[in-house]
């Protein structure tokens, strides 16, 4: 079973000691801002904000006391990231039944719910065994403490070899105007082909962070189409990503409390054919074959 997840997807990993240092009341803001525009899911980590980030949003989502079904709640598991509260002494990963079942225990404590819409492993290990991922996914959605499983940063071949095993539902991956490989290199059409669902993290790329060529080309375009859709560059960088036949949903990490207001004008227009191939030509920085 499948379960549906808002267009748009709000990220948390900047909400706590990783960005903002958001309070309690802050947090509580926040969610209720990104549930006005429709935004019901929530991406987590277990190692945001050095294994924090987690309990601070529970604590606000609990004083909220909305309802639960109201919201769907993404978490991954699998790095174990050397931090105050797990001195490991180097970053590696984890994918024993004995971890995946413990650190989804933990999410589920910290973020003060019984059960996680979605669980990603983190990123891709060597040493991972399929058989033994499969066997604690199976044991997490009898017990109803995850409904859904996916995967994050996993390649075809990487996805392939965990779907013989257990069903794959979501891959979050990095996908933008600046990241165009996953459109190209096979990944997007190996999901369509197996009904993965993909998510995109960093859906904005680098075209406010850094000048470089490639920034430059696309700035330029997009000054031109803002004033031809009368919408934002951020909202037009999002809509060349959910033209795609994929659907995928990007995966947002803004808390300005007006750009999130902005997300509702995303589903009222769609980009003009030759406009969404003019981003991909700026950011290639060459015409199409």
């Amino acid at each position: 079973m499948s379960i549906p997840l808002s267009s748009i997807i709000a990220g948390t990993m900047n909400w706590g000691v990783w960005g903002k240092h958001f309070n309690t009341r802050e947090m509580e803001q926040l969610i209720l801002q990104y549930l006005e525009e429709g935004v019901t899911t929530f991406d987590h980590a277990d190692i945001y904000g050095g294994y924090t980030t987690e309990a601070s949003f529970g604590k606000a989502w609990s004083a909220l006391k909305l309802p639960r079904e109201q919201v769907q709640f993404i978490s991954k598991c699998g790095i174990k990231y050397p931090s105050e509260a797990r001195p490991y002494s180097l970053k590696h990963y984890d994918y024993s039944k004995e971890y995946i079942l413990w650190s989804v225990e933990q999410s589920l404590k910290n973020l003060q719910t019984d059960y996680l819409d979605v669980l990603l492993l983190h990123r891709p290990s060597p040493l991972m065994q399929p058989e033994v991922i499969a066997d604690a996914v199976t044991e997490l959605k009898i017990s109803g403490k995850i409904v859904n499983f996916g995967l994050s940063n996993f390649t075809p071949s990487q996805t392939e070899l965990i779907r013989r095993h257990t069903a794959v539902t979501f891959n979050q991956i990095q996908f933008s105007a600046t990241h165009l490989e996953p459109m190209l290199d096979g990944t997007l059409d190996y999901m369509q082909h197996h009904s993965i669902k993909p998510m995109a993290w960093n859906p904005l790329g680098t075209v406010f962070r850094v000048e470089t060529p490639q920034t430059l080309r696309l700035r330029s375009l997009l000054e031109r189409l803002t004033a031809k859709y009368q919408v934002t560059s951020e909202l037009l960088l999002l809509q060349w990503i959910v033209r795609h036949p994929a659907l995928i949903l990007p995966v947002i990490g803004t808390t300005n409390l007006e750009r999130i207001r902005q997300l509702n004008q995303l589903n009222q227009f769609e980009l003009e054919l030759e406009d969404w191939f003019a981003i991909w030509i700026e950011s290639q920085g060459n015409k199409v074959p």
